[in-house]
C-alpha cells in the first residue's frame, strides 16, 4: 500500500509521524472519510470543502491549496491502483511539544490513506440493524462543535463502546436536552406517513455528504424531506428508519431499544432510497484517471 504523506508517496511501512504530533497527543485535526465507485470519487469537492472548513474553524492553515488536495486524493488512487476504495484524508497541527499550545507546532502534517472498508455484515443491509440508545451524550455545540470533524472522536468512541456492551452495532445519541442528534458514525432517518425526516443539525449532528445526497435524492423522487427536531419516541412510532454515512453508505434500521420499527422489517421507501443512492455513486464522481 502506497500512502501520501507530505508530499511524497512512500510505502505503508515507511508512513511515520512523529509521537510528538499534536494529532496523536491531543487529537488536534480534522480528518475527512470519502469513497470511490467504479473509478470515481463520490463528491470529493463537498468532502474537501467541509475539511476546509472545519481547519479554518480551528485556526489550522492546511499548507496545500484545495486543488492541490484533489489531485493528491487521486493520485495516491492511482499509485494504488484502486476504482474502488474507501479514502482516509488527515491534517493534524504537526509536530510541538508537550505542551497545548499550537504555536508550538511549526507545520502541519498532511496523510492520505486509500483501501478497502466495510462497516456492517452484507446480511445486516438486507435484515436491517438492530441498535439503542446510550448514555453518552453528543458534544453540545458550545463546546467541540459536530460540525468540526476533528481527530478527537472519543465523544463517538465512548458511545460506540456502550453500544458494543449492549451487543449492538450502532446507538443513538442524543444531545443535553434528550432530542435526536445522530448516530456514533452515521446521520439517522426516519418515515412516518409516507414523510421522511432527519435531525436537524443545529441538534449537534455533523452534516454528512451522504445525508445531504439522500435528502436531494429523496426530493427528486417526490417525497417531502424535513429536517426537524424528534425524540427516541419518534423513532420508535415511525414506520421505516435508515442510516447514512460515507462508510455506512444507507443501511435499514428495524429495532431499536429492543421496539421494532414498523414490521421489524426494511420498509419499501428505504429500499427504494438505498437502490437510487447505489446507482448514484456509481455514475457520478470526480474520475480517478490513469
Amino acid at each position: 500500500m502506497i500512502i501520501y504523506l507530505d508530499g511524497k508517496f512512500v510505502p505503508e511501512e515507511e508512513a511515520k509521524v512523529s509521537v510528538f504530533d499534536h494529532g496523536l497527543l491531543y487529537g488536534d485535526g480534522v480528518f475527512e472519510g470519502i469513497r470511490a465507485y467504479n473509478g470515481r470519487v463520490f463528491r470529493l469537492t463537498e468532502h474537501l470543502v467541509r475539511l476546509y472548513n472545519s481547519a479554518k474553524a480551528i485556526l489550522l492553515e492546511i499548507p496545500m491549496s484545495l486543488e492541490e488536495m484533489e489531485e493528491a486524493v487521486l493520485e495516491t488512487l492511482r499509485r494504488n491502483k484502486l476504482k474502488d476504495a474507501y479514502i482516509r484524508l488527515v491534517v493534524t497541527r504537526g509536530k510541538g511539544d508537550l505542551g497545548l499550545d499550537p504555536q508550538k507546532c511549526c507545520k502541519p502534517t498532511v496523510f492520505i490513506i486509500t483501501d478497502a472498508i466495510s462497516l456492517y455484515p452484507e446480511e445486516m443491509y438486507k435484515n436491517g440493524l438492530k441498535i439503542v440508545t446510550v448514555p453518552t451524550r453528543r458534544n453540545a455545540p458550545e463546546a467541540v462543535n459536530p460540525n468540526i470533524k476533528s481527530l478527537n472522536y472519543l465523544n463517538n468512541i465512548l458511545a460506540k463502546i456502550e453500544a458494543a456492551n449492549a451487543g449492538a452495532q450502532e446507538a443513538i445519541m442524543l444531545n443535553n436536552e434528550g432530542y435526536v442528534a445522530e448516530c456514533t458514525g452515521d446521520n439517522i432517518f426516519i418515515i412516518k406517513d409516507g414523510k421522511i425526516y432527519t435531525p436537524s443539525t443545529a441538534l449537534g449532528g455533523l452534516p454528512g455528504i451522504t445525508r445531504s445526497a439522500v435528502i436531494e435524492l429523496a426530493r427528486k423522487m417526490g417525497y417531502t424531506v424535513e429536517e426537524t427536531f424528534f425524540t427516541r419516541y419518534d423513532i420508535y412510532t415511525a414506520d421505516e428508519a435508515f442510516l447514512t454515512g460515507t462508510a455506512a453508505e444507507a443501511i435499514p434500521v428495524v429495532e431499536l431499544d429492543g421496539r421494532a420499527i414498523g414490521n421489524g422489517k426494511p420498509g419499501p421507501i428505504t429500499q427504494e432510497l438505498i437502490a437510487a443512492y447505489r446507482e448514484l455513486v456509481n455514475s457520478e464522481g470526480t474520475p480517478i484517471g490513469e
